[in-house]
């Protein structure tokens, strides 16, 4: 069984998309964990406040298949691919890290660059597996927490009925 993580985000009726993604991920992963939902500004567009946490899950399904059902989870809560890449959306879910597996392809990076470009992600991530070490840097995720340069001013935590 592989342990997964992934980022979850929506700036389009936020509670709404976010909410009916976790249900989705639930229905196909089972049991997950939950970072808190944190309230960030939009990066690289202007744009409404985005909801971004962070879920893991185990799972047998091999990483291609649960990229692609990540996607379909996207889909049935109505995302759109048409537009720009930085734009708002109803549901973001990207795939974070599996396992302990590194992989640089065309179609998938693992573990994720936003995880330590983004406090959106890194945040979240560290709270649910903080002791856990980024396969590439060998830090854990509280150690690269709490040297991210980063404003707390730019992330508020927000109560959310799961």
């Amino acid at each position: 069984m592989a342990e997964v993580f992934v980022s979850i985000g929506s700036n389009i009726d936020r509670e709404r998309n976010v909410a009916r993604g976790v249900e989705l991920l639930r229905e196909r992963f089972g049991e997950l964990r939950l970072s808190p939902v944190y309230e960030t500004r939009a990066v690289g567009f202007d744009g409404e406040n985005f909801y971004n946490l962070v879920a893991a899950f185990t799972t047998d399904a091999p990483v291609e298949v649960i990229n692609d059902e990540l996607h379909l989870i996207e889909d049935a809560c109505g995302r759109d691919r048409s537009g720009p890449r930085f734009a708002s959306r109803t549901l973001d879910i990207d795939l974070l890290l599996y396992d302990n597996e590194v992989r640089e392809s065309e179609s998938m990076t693992l573990p994720r660059r936003e995880i330590t470009e983004q406090a959106f992600v890194l945040k979240p991530l560290a709270d649910i597996a903080g002791e856990r070490r980024h396969p590439v840097l060998g830090k854990t995720y509280n150690e690269l927490w709490q040297a991210f340069a980063h404003s707390e001013s730019d992330l508020h935590e927000v109560p959310f009925p799961f």
